[in-house]
């Protein structure tokens, strides 16, 4: 039987959890899935093959670090980000609605758009609803956001409220100029910051708008974690049953395990590998600070039960050196094992739901794994 593009199948549930497949013309997905981040269109440290090796089903981009360099005008001409980068499975680009956020210094939101001062040579740049997405078009990834507000925390009511109003305008607009449906799938971003009723009108008025897909974003922000759980648990009897939910910028492995539990199927965050870069690995256990003076002559894997690249040539103590002494190396190494480990838990995740016992999965590992390896 043919499937359409984009379609969304829903395999099982255990309880709210969901085991889902999601087509794209680069390749389906089966969900709940984490996504490294590429920002500008490389997974640092690691290439391609590293990711093919870690099972990597998806890997996410941004919309406005590629924009400023190298440019959507060459990556399309190249022939779109797989060919640029030499990823032939689905990516995802963000719209830059964190860079709204996180950027504020070097920006001005009007109702037509946000002025970006560049970080890189000063040179400013409009970015309006329909500009993102002609630029995400150029780009050519198989899933795309809207753009949008991402509101800072804490931040009243009143200036969320305000805010959502703009983001519910550029999701409208944008969507109005995006033609390239059955390349790219144009999902809508859930605002609303920690205000119930704002989440439910956000919500409510893109399903309206009917977007193939759902993100929730401006969460991992600064509130508490009960406040981002409370927001996605609401949400999952709001977003409809039917389509894909993204919690972008989510996040720590005891944060995956929590959401899936509140039906989110997709996830991306920079933690894993930039904790890696730095030392700090995750494991079933927990984190370990491979810098530790306790692993200097460790010879064990990181992990004994562990089946990746590292895990199978490599031993604590060796990882430790190459820290102490700055090489590269290390923080490759150090990359591939935990994105191995994210990728390991949204799989065993999966097989929790399929099996209808998911509940006592994250019951048994949530906490656990979120604890620091002293």
């Amino acid at each position: 039987m043919e499937v359409d593009i984009f379609d969304f199948k829903i395999e099982a549930k255990s309880e709210n959890a969901r085991a889902g497949i999601l087509q794209t013309p680069h390749g389906e997905i089966k969900t709940p899935i984490f996504m490294p981040v590429g920002t500008r269109a490389t997974v640092k440290t690691l290439d391609p093959q590293d990711l093919e090796d870690v099972k990597a089903q998806i890997i996410l981009g941004n919309t406005y670090h590629l924009f400023l360099r190298p440019g959507h005008e060459l990556i399309k001409k190249a022939g779109g980000i797989h060919k640029f980068m030499g990823w032939n499975k689905p990516i995802l680009t963000d719209s830059g609605g964190f860079q709204v956020m996180s950027l504020s210094g070097l920006r001005k939101i009007t109702p037509e758009g946000v002025r970006f001062q560049s970080h890189i040579d000063g040179s400013y740049h409009m970015f309006t609803a329909e500009r993102v997405i002609e630029i995400q078009n150029a780009i050519g990834a198989d899933i795309i956001m809207s753009f949008d507000e991402c509101p800072p925390y804490p931040a009243t009511k009143k200036y969320v409220a305000d805010s959502l109003k703009t983001t519910l305008d550029w999701a409208a607009r944008g969507k109005a100029v995006h033609k390239n449906t059955e390349q790219q799938a144009l999902f809508g971003i859930v605002q609303g910051g920690i205000y119930e009723d704002l989440r439910e009108e956000s919500a409510e008025k893109l399903m309206e708008m009917d977007f193939p897909g759902y993100s929730i974003g401006g969460l991992a922000v600064g509130e508490k974690k009960e406040d981002m759980l409370k927001i996605t648990k609401f949400l999952n009897n709001v977003l409809p049953l039917e389509k894909p939910r993204y919690l972008m910028g989510v996040g720590t492995p005891g944060d995956l395990l929590k959401n899936i539990e509140n039906g989110i199927d997709m996830f991306d965050c920079v933690m894993p590998t930039r904790n890696a870069r730095k030392g700090t690995i995750f494991t079933w256990n927990g984190k370990m600070i491979i810098k530790s003076a306790r692993y200097k002559e460790d010879f064990l894997p990181i992990d004994e039960n562990c089946q990746c690249y590292t895990c199978r040539n490599f031993s604590r103590a060796y990882i430790r050196h190459l820290f102490n002494v700055s090489e590269l190396l290390g923080m490759r190494l150090a990359s591939i094992h935990s994105l191995h480990f994210y990728m390991d838990l949204v799989t065993k995740a999966r097989e929790a739901i399929m099996n209808g016992n998911y509940a006592a999965f994250k019951k048994e590992y949530a906490e656990k794994l979120d604890l620091i390896m002293e």
